[in-house]
């Protein structure tokens, strides 16, 4: 009995103590197997506020992107005008700008965001529209200025010398040279140069004038940030291994340091798209940006002050949009920097 006793609470502490001495093993080894990349999108994750901010922005890409299909779906174009749904004095029939979600008016079709005072066109479309056309100048100038601004900083960290004094001189002068009179002066004149024997400027031409004019002032930023990251970088001995393992200048840049320099990359990326989004705008309001008959949100605005009001919904939906576009943009990169860099908010 005293045997049999003795074995079996002998066994009971062994089996015990394996099953303890297995859970912290199983636990480390899940943290260890997780890369830097992993973690910081379960960071992201538990930043309720960022997902959120993420899914706006994501719904705004894909309805811009998908902006064809929106109209094939909905079965009404962006600058079909119509003045049947207008009054006597040019302003839209109904309520709140003639919204209706029903087909019972003169267009045989719902306006769930009204119409346009003065053309009757369908506002959901023109947001739609000028959605895409926002986006599509602030991600291509964004990514430009991000490539132009990278390279000048990582050029001038890691070289050094006569090289780096004068690319910071030059990005001094850049920061301080006014970006809107520049604007101001250069857009008209380049679409002058590009006018064809009418006088007229397609599309294109004008929006990728404006998107050259906003890469060449918007890398300065991005290159003084991505110096200062390189000057701490560059005297690590990953770097110090690669010198003496032979590595050329171009892999020891574009290798070694710059996988490096995503993390401030992506959260610079992030918080230089809503910037350029409302610079855009702001050009486009002015007159000197997208005109007529593209759709755009800054050209709404501005086409909406002789309507305000008497129609105020007609300023306030784009001006709306381009609030909560911006804002989400701005929610999702900080919450973006705090799950990359997370010693940040400490």
């Amino acid at each position: 009995m005293s045997d049999t006793t003795s074995t079996g609470t002998g066994q009971a502490p062994e089996s015990g103590a394996t099953l303890v001495a297995d859970k912290p093993a199983e636990k480390k080894a899940a943290i260890i197997g997780r890369s830097p990349g992993q973690l910081a999108w379960l960071r992201l994750r538990r930043d309720r506020v960022g997902v959120f901010s993420l899914g706006i922005v994501l719904v705004f890409f894909v309805v811009s992107m998908l902006a064809p299909l929106v109209e094939l779906i909905y079965g009404y174009g962006p600058t079909t005008n119509n003045s049947h749904l207008l009054n006597e004095d040019s302003l839209p029939l109904g309520y709140l700008g003639g919204i209706t979600f029903s087909s019972d008016n003169a267009s045989n079709h719902m306006h769930i965001l009204g119409v346009q005072p003065g053309t009757g066109r369908d506002m959901f479309m023109q947001l739609v529209y000028g959605a895409r056309t926002s986006l599509l100048i602030s991600l291509s100038a964004t990514v430009i200025s991000l490539v132009i601004g990278v390279v000048i900083g990582i050029v001038a960290a890691y070289v050094g010398g006569w090289i780096d004094s004068f690319l910071n001189w030059f990005t001094d002068y850049m920061l301080a040279f006014p970006f809107l009179i520049f604007a101001f002066a250069a857009i008209p004149i380049v679409n002058t140069w590009l006018a064809d024997e009418k006088g007229e400027v397609s599309e294109t031409s004008r929006i990728w004038t404006i998107i050259v004019i906003f890469s060449v002032f918007g890398w300065m930023g991005t290159a003084r940030l991505v110096r200062g990251q390189v000057l701490s970088l560059r005297e690590r001995e990953y770097v110090e291994a690669a010198r003496a393992a032979g590595a050329g200048v171009n892999h020891i840049l574009f290798r070694q340091l710059l996988p490096n320099l995503w993390a401030p990359i992506l959260v610079t990326f992030s918080l230089s798209v809503p910037a350029t989004v409302t610079g855009e705008a702001a050009l486009s309001f002015l007159g000197i940006g997208v005109v007529e008959p593209t759709p755009d949100w800054g050209r709404m605005i501005n086409d909406s002050v002789a309507w305000y009001r008497e129609q105020p919904m007609y300023m306030l939906i784009p001006g709306i949009s381009i609030f909560i576009l911006v804002l989400a943009f701005n929610l999702f990169g900080d919450a973006l920097r705090d799950a990359l860099d997370p010693k940040s908010t400490k």
